[in-house]
C-alpha cells in the first residue's frame, strides 16, 4: 500500500483549491490553494504551491469542462492570490514524500497537462494562461500547457524554472521540453533561463518566446478578454447544447477486490498481480451523438472509460507493489462493437468520448506496470477493447475451449476482432495507432493485420495475423500462464519499467514521448540522487538557510 490512501474521485462541491466561473463561452479557472488543504499534515501549501490533491481537482475540472460545458470555448487559467499565479510543486511535500510518490505525482501531473493541451488541440476548448504574478517551476509548467501565455507587466511578475539551481532536480512536468519544443526558445536562451532563479519578466519574456504577450496591470484584463474572444470565434463547439453531468463514480473496495459496474479488479498479493476485467455493455447503447447526450454518463462508452481510468489510478497510487496487470474482458463482442459506433458520429460529445478513450488508453500505455492480456472463452476483445490487448506487453489467447470440470466447456472458443477504431481512432503518445506501433517498420505485416479488420479470429488465426503473442491450449495455459506471472514477479521492477517503456514507444519521437520517456526517466533517476534528496541535498536544505553539499562527480 502507499504512504497515504489516494482517492482520485472528487466532486465540485468538495474543491478546496480551485474556483471555476463560467460566463457564456468563456470559463475562468482561478487557482486559490488552501494552505491547510494538503494530502498530508507535514506541510502547508503556501503561495499557491500544490501537491497531488490540487492536481486531482484540476484533472476533474478539465474533464468536467469538456463534458459538462459544451458552450465553453476558451478557458482562462489565472491565480487567485495577489501577484501570485502559482509557485509550483510544494517543496516540503516533495522532501517528505517517498520516491514512488514523487514519481507518480509527476506522471499524473504530466498527464493532466497533456489533457489541457488535448482540449486546446482537438476539442475547440482553448486554454489561456493569464499569469497575474509569479509563475515559478510547476506554476510556469501549468502555463506552458496552455495554448497562449499572457503575463502582467508590473516590473515584478516573472516566469521561471528554478529547479536546477535551487533544488538539484528537473522541472517535473514537461517544462524543459515545452520551452524548446513547443515555444521554440533557442537552446542558449533556454539554458540561461533554466539556471536563472529570478526568472524573466516583461518584454524580455516575450522576446525570448517564454510568453506570448504582456500588458500593464490596468490593461491586463482587456488583453485576456481580447485573446479569449479570438479563440471563442475560432471554436466549433456548440452554443446551445446541453452538457453531460459526470455523476459520481460508484466504487466498492472489499479486501483485495475493487468493483465498479463495468470493471472489476482482483489483487493477488502472492504474485504481485492484479486481474483487471472490463465487461461489455448491457442493454441497447446509443448510436448517435444526440442519443449519447440523452444517455449521459450512464452510457457504456463513457462509464466504462471513467471506471477503467479510476481503477488504473487507484492501482498506481495505492498498490505500488502490484507490478503485473492481467488485462481481461468479459461479455459480448458484438455489443462492444455496436456501442463504439457512436464514436464515429460528427457530434461534439461523440468526439469528446473518443478523445477520452484516447487519454485513458494512453494512461494504460504510460503505467509503469507489466501488462499481459489474457484472451479466454467468454472474453470480448473487440474494437475499443481490442485496443486494450494491443497495449499489452504480451497477449495470450486460449485455443479452443476449456476441458475441465470447472468450466465444463460451456463457453465457445475465444475470438479477437479488430474494427476501424483500431486503425486510427486512439493514437498513442507517438502519434501512431497501436496497430501501426505493433508493426512499426514491417509494412507487409501491418497490411496482413489490416486485412482481417472486421473478422472474428480464432486463436490460431490471430497468431497468424501477428495480433497475439501465443495461442495456447488449455493444458499449456494452466502450465505457462502462472509461470509467466511468477517469473515477472521475480525480476527487478526498476529494470522492467525501463525495459517496457523502451519497447512500447516505437517510431516518431513527439513532445509527449519526450516528456514521458526522456524526462520521466531522468527525473526518476535524479529524484534518487543524494544531491537532491540526501541529508545534505538541495530538497532537504531548501528554506533552511544552509547550502546543499553536492557530490561534484559527473555520471
Amino acid at each position: 500500500m502507499s504512504e497515504i490512501f489516494i482517492d482520485c474521485r472528487v466532486e465540485p462541491d468538495s474543491y478546496r483549491h480551485w474556483q471555476l466561473d463560467v460566463e457564456g463561452s468563456v470559463a475562468t479557472l482561478k487557482m486559490d490553494v488552501d494552505p491547510d488543504g494538503g494530502l498530508r499534515d507535514d506541510y502547508q501549501l503556501k503561495t499557491n504551491s500544490y501537491d497531488l490533491g490540487v492536481d486531482i481537482e484540476l484533472y476533474d475540472i478539465v474533464q468536467r469542462l469538456r463534458f459538462e460545458h459544451p458552450e465553453v470555448k476558451a478557458v482562462v487559467v489565472t491565480g487567485g492570490l495577489d501577484k501570485i499565479f502559482c509557485a509550483g510543486a510544494n517543496i516540503q511535500m516533495l522532501a517528505g514524500s517517498t520516491h514512488a510518490h514523487k514519481v507518480n505525482f509527476c506522471k499524473f501531473t504530466n498527464e493532466t497537462r497533456n489533457s489541457i493541451e488535448d482540449a486546446s488541440a482537438h476539442s475547440g476548448q482553448t486554454y489561456i494562461a493569464a499569469v497575474n504574478g509569479t509563475a515559478a517551476g510547476g506554476g510556469y509548467e501549468l502555463a506552458l500547457a496552455c495554448e497562449e501565455i499572457l503575463l502582467v507587466d508590473d516590473r515584478a511578475s516573472a516566469v521561471s524554472l528554478p529547479e536546477v539551481p535551487l533544488l538539484a532536480v528537473l522541472p517535473g512536468t514537461g517544462g524543459l521540453t515545452r520551452v524548446v519544443d513547443k515555444r521554440h526558445v533557442r537552446k542558449d536562451r533556454a539554458d540561461e533561463f533554466a539556471t536563472r532563479t529570478e526568472g524573466i519578466k516583461g518584454k524580455q519574456a516575450v522576446e525570448w518566446r517564454l510568453v506570448d504577450d504582456v500588458a500593464s496591470a490596468t490593461r491586463f484584463d482587456e488583453l485576456v478578454a481580447t485573446r479569449a474572444a479570438h479563440y471563442v470565434a475560432a471554436s466549433d463547439r456548440p452554443d446551445d447544447a446541453a452538457g453531460v453531468e459526470l455523476t459520481p463514480i460508484d466504487r466498492t473496495i472489499d479486501g483485495d477486490t475493487i468493483g465498479y459496474e463495468y470493471v472489476t479488479v482482483t489483487i493477488d498479493r502472492d504474485t504481485g498481480s492484479a486481474s483487471i476485467v472490463i465487461r461489455s455493455p448491457h442493454g441497447v447503447q446509443p448510436e448517435t451523438g444526440a442519443a449519447l447526450a440523452d444517455a449521459g454518463a450512464a452510457a457504456w462508452m463513457i462509464a466504462a472509460a471513467r471506471q477503467f481510468d479510476d481503477a488504473m489510478l487507484h492501482l498506481r497510487f495505492n498498490e505500488a507493489e502490484v507490478g503485473t496487470w492481467l488485462l481481461r474482458t468479459e461479455g459480448d463482442a458484438d455489443a462492444v462493437l455496436a456501442a463504439e459506433v457512436v464514436l464515429a458520429d460528427d457530434h461534439w460529445l461523440a468526439r469528446e468520448t473518443r478523445l477520452y478513450w484516447t487519454r485513458v488508453l494512453k494512461r494504460l500505455d504510460l503505467s509503469a506496470r507489466s501488462l499481459f492480456a489474457l484472451i479466454e472463452p467468454g472474453s470480448c476483445f473487440a474494437g475499443v477493447l481490442a485496443e486494450v490487448s494491443l497495449a499489452a506487453d504480451r497477449s495470450y489467447m486460449l485455443a479452443g475451449t476449456w476441458h475441465d470440470d470447472e468450466h465444463d466447456g460451456a463457453l465457445p472458443a475465444a475470438t479477437f476482432r479488430l474494427s476501424a477504431a483500431n486503425q486510427s481512432w486512439f493514437p498513442m503518445s507517438n502519434g501512431l495507432s497501436r496497430l501501426a506501433s505493433r508493426f512499426w517498420g514491417c509494412d507487409d505485416d501491418l497490411a496482413v493485420a489490416e486485412s482481417v479488420v472486421g473478422k472474428s479470429l480464432l486463436a490460431d488465426e490471430a497468431a497468424d495475423a501477428g495480433l497475439i503473442t501465443a495461442a495456447l491450449d488449455d493444458l499449456d495455459w494452466e502450465d505457462e500462464i502462472p509461470v509467466m506471472i511468477e517469473e515477472r514477479a521475480s525480476f527487478s521492477p526498476d529494470a522492467l519499467t525501463g525495459m517496457e517503456a523502451n519497447h512500447r514507444f516505437v517510431g516518431p519521437e513527439t513532445m509527449e514521448t519526450k516528456i514521458f520517456a526522456r524526462l520521466t526517466a531522468w527525473q526518476n533517476w535524479i529524484f534518487q540522487r543524494p544531491n537532491a534528496v540526501g541529508p545534505d541535498g538541495a530538497l532537504r536544505r531548501f528554506g533552511t538557510g544552509s547550502r546543499p553539499n553536492f557530490d561534484k562527480h559527473r555520471v
